[in-house]
């Protein structure tokens, strides 16, 4: 029944409360509060040693005022933040506190202090941010633990904070060279929507005029140009079901989520970058952990998640149970056929000479590298290739506009 009502009360919805009042040396004393309700709030400001005088739910702004959506950058935020605190001789309590009223989001404000809360109760760092919803994955988690029993937590932090910092460097890397072709192709096929709706039949009731016949290129144009304006509505439809059917896919459905996955890493000039990334935050991974003195057993487990591609993820799994019956870790990678020579030669000194967590860094730094370059070199390169896409898809429609005018012009 206990742990039954602590379980609710931590569940339980919370607001921040301003509250003004008096401390036991008679000074008037003023802050804010996270609480349940207003009554939970004046009952843990009287613990404190307070007299509340004023205790009022503090505002939402009008604008903006939803709850935003805590991403991997925050944590990584988070993570450095308390790891420079912790590394400044600052208590761990003390630095929630700081860290959390000093975030300028109010749901990572709020999740900061409810961890905090959750660490004055008693309750170990690792096993607060165990607690649902899991914003903190296995190998955050673990590493702290790590730190908790070792008595290195700040140690540990810092290396948290690194390897997010890097992890998160590398997904946006990828994002960026995948977003800005995505959206200049979604730019110009918008542009050429409106050129198909509005301005083509513009053209078709001038031609009508000149009583002529039109080119072939012309006449297909218009034909498209007429289609979709008679059918609009449900090609709309049908893409925003296509789109919605997808993303249902995608959340729904594992199989799905894994032909996406395998066909990624096949496609020409991405799937070499996506292959990198892969292997690059598999060594840092494993390097973090094993560097933390997680056992290799356990810290694959951890590994499989943080590979970011459902291919490596079972890769590693597969790995992970060839090494609990006795196998080496290089011997496990050079089965799996998607490693790289150099990698898997790279562990085998490692296990060798017993300094793997070094090698491992090595490798994530040498992969690091080579996704940057590379997803340089590809932006570079799919430029001039989107800018060609673009003028050629403009530019068609307007030569077949202006066919008939030339025709015109050379019967004059």
């Amino acid at each position: 029944m206990v742990a039954a009502a602590a379980t609710k009360q931590r569940t339980e919805k919370t607001s921040i409360f301003l509250w003004e009042g008096v401390d036991r040396r008679g000074a008037c004393v003023k802050g804010d509060l996270r609480a349940s309700s207003r009554a939970l709030a004046r009952a843990e400001l009287r613990r404190q040693g307070i007299n509340p005088r004023k205790v009022r739910k503090k505002p939402q702004p009008l604008f903006g005022g939803g709850k935003q959506k805590i991403t991997a950058a925050d944590i990584s935020l988070f993570s450095r933040q308390l790891a420079t605190m912790m590394a400044a001789g600052v208590p761990l309590v003390q630095s929630f506190e700081i860290v959390g009223h000093g975030h300028d989001k109010p749901s990572m404000q709020a999740l900061v202090l409810t961890i905090k809360s959750e660490i004055e109760r008693g309750t170990s760092m690792a096993a607060a941010l165990r607690q649902p919803p899991a914003y903190f994955d296995a190998l955050v988690c673990n590493l702290v633990a790590a730190g908790e029993q070792a008595g290195v937590l700040d140690i540990l932090l810092d290396k948290i904070a690194s390897y997010k910092e890097k992890t998160e460097s590398i997904k946006g890397k990828i994002k960026k060279a995948m977003f800005y072709p995505a959206a200049v192709i979604l730019v110009a096929l918008i542009v050429t929507v409106v050129i198909m709706l509005f301005v083509i039949p513009q053209f078709k009731a001038l031609f009508a005029s000149f009583g002529a016949d039109l080119p072939a290129f012309t006449l297909l144009v218009i034909a498209l140009s007429d289609v979709m304006r008679d059918f609009w509505l449900l090609m709309a439809f049908g893409v925003a079901a296509l789109v919605y059917a997808i993303r249902a896919a995608f959340k729904r459905s594992q199989a799905f989520r894994n032909a996406v996955d395998r066909t990624a890493l096949r496609l020409p000039a991405i799937g070499p970058i996506l292959h990198q990334a892969a292997v690059a935050r598999f060594a840092r991974t494993l390097s973090t952990l094993f560097a933390a003195g997680v056992p290799l057993v356990d810290a694959l487990e951890s590994v499989s998640g943080a590979t970011g591609s459902v291919v490596y993820a079972d890769a590693v799994i597969k790995m992970r149970e060839e090494i609990a019956t006795g196998q080496s870790l290089q011997l496990a990678m050079r089965q799996r056929h998607l490693f790289p020579h150099m990698v898997v030669q790279m562990a085998a000194i490692g296990e060798e000479s017993g300094a793997l967590d070094a090698m491992l860094g090595k490798v994530a730094d040498t992969y690091e590298e080579r996704v940057d370059n590379a997803v340089d070199a590809l932006s570079s390169l799919l430029e001039p290739l989107i800018m060609i896409v673009i003028g050629g898809l403009v530019g068609s429609l307007v030569v077949a506009m202006y066919l008939p005018i030339f025709k015109l012009a050379a019967v004059i």
